[in-house]
């Protein structure tokens, strides 16, 4: 499943990513700290979506959120309308 997010209060616009089999296997931040987003999106490619969740939630850079921060968040909530459905 191929999903965009919109993001708020960070450099990245948008997060691209896509999920199989509740595995996150592709990340691209749009805008942002292209060094570090894509280290982000190498490191977390792969694993399972909640394990992401758990790294990423909460971590800060301004805004009380970050790039990582909102990337847990697109993926909490891709999981709560999978689950709704």
């Amino acid at each position: 499943m191929n999903s965009t997010f919109a993001t708020q209060g960070t450099c990245a616009k948008f997060i691209d990513f896509e999920i199989k089999d509740d595995q996150l296997t592709k990340v691209r931040f749009i805008g942002g700290c292209n060094g570090n987003l894509q280290a982000v999106s190498r490191l977390v490619e792969g694993r399972p979506c909640r394990e992401v969740i758990e790294l990423l939630r909460g971590i800060e850079c301004r805004n009380s959120t970050s790039c990582p921060d909102q990337l847990a968040q697109a993926l909490s909530k891709q999981i709560q309308l999978a689950e709704a459905s």
